[in-house]
């Protein structure tokens, strides 16, 4: 188990190292962000002067190594904008993110588990059509269209629930179910191929000659041994979930770290991009990590492999 972890993490590093060095290369080919801080009728002196103070007129790997040694000690400079530590403004965003994403997730646990028990249930019958139906239709879904979808039936017409924002209940459901209803489909169509898949365990047919009822058959036997991938998926998608909030956010305005990232793409602050794109990668590694140690514990012959 000590070599299964030491090698985990491992990967984990070179995972979070390559993250990094991307969105360096790829925030440095999107154009200059001193060009964007300076009105437009600002001189080449001072446009020169500005990429100096900002440390942009060093050679590009001069600049990688300096943003490499600051962040290995989670230093990744000033925010452009705001003139604040950019890992500070992020973490500032990330309980709004969490938040998005528990709700997410706990809706579509909710609405997934029994659907797709109740389409194995019934399987071929109008209940698995149908539990089939919502999932093909919220994996084909994308996260804007619905987004707007709701908005404008739920809260410009109806009037039942705010546009945007973040505040009480009122205000998440509307990204909560725009965020989970993907998750939610693909982890009810695994729910039914894993209960599928034990129904017919003659362990079942045991538990039932005991005499057990046929709810306590099912929630506490045929789910328990079929919970491996389902746990599996949960975890991995919940890592989605926080980089599938970047849409949500900026479609709802919610003020987590997706929307702080968009809006600092914009505006080319380097230091910000940054900060946001290594605490969301590090987030989904590291639930990543957690899943694969948990699988690797359940079921020894992956630590072997």
């Amino acid at each position: 188990m000590l070599n299964y972890t030491l090698h985990k993490l491992l990967h984990t590093a070179f995972v979070a190292l390559g993250v990094v060095t991307l969105a360096f290369g790829a925030l440095r080919l999107s154009g200059d962000p001193a060009a964007t801080m300076l009105p437009g009728e600002a001189s080449v002196e001072e446009l020169a002067a500005l990429r100096h103070a900002l440390g942009l007129d060093q050679p590009i790997l001069t600049q990688y190594g300096r943003f490499l040694s600051s962040a290995a000690q989670g230093d990744f400079g000033l925010s452009f904008r705001h003139q604040q530590p950019a890992l500070g403004l992020v973490l500032e965003r990330l309980p709004a993110t969490l938040e998005l994403a528990l709700a997410s997730l706990a809706l579509a646990v909710a609405v997934a588990i029994p659907l797709g028990i109740l389409a194995a249930l019934y399987r071929g019958r109008a209940a698995d059509i149908l539990a089939m139906a919502f999932a093909v239709v919220g994996q084909a879904t994308p996260f804007f269209w619905m987004g707007v979808m709701l908005i404008l039936i739920v809260s410009v017409e109806l009037r039942w629930l705010p546009t945007s924002g973040r505040g009480g209940l009122d205000h998440l459901i509307l990204p909560a179910v725009t965020l989970g209803t993907h998750l939610a489909a693909s982890l009810a169509r695994l729910t039914r191929t894993s209960m599928l898949e034990v129904m017919g365990e003659n362990y079942l047919n045991t538990a039932r000659a005991k005499g057990l009822s046929e709810r306590s058959v099912i929630w506490a036997h045929a789910l328990k041994n079929a919970s491996i991938p389902i746990t599996t998926l949960i975890g991995v998608q919940f890592g989605t979930l926080l980089g599938g909030s970047i849409v949500t956010e900026m479609i709802f305005a919610w003020p987590g770290v997706g929307r702080l990232a968009v809006q600092s793409i914009f505006a080319r602050d380097y230091p910000v991009v940054q900060a946001s794109v290594f605490v969301l990668a590090l987030s989904f590694v590291v639930i990543n990590l957690a899943v694969d140690l948990l699988y690797g514990w359940l079921d020894p012959r992956i630590r072997h492999a």
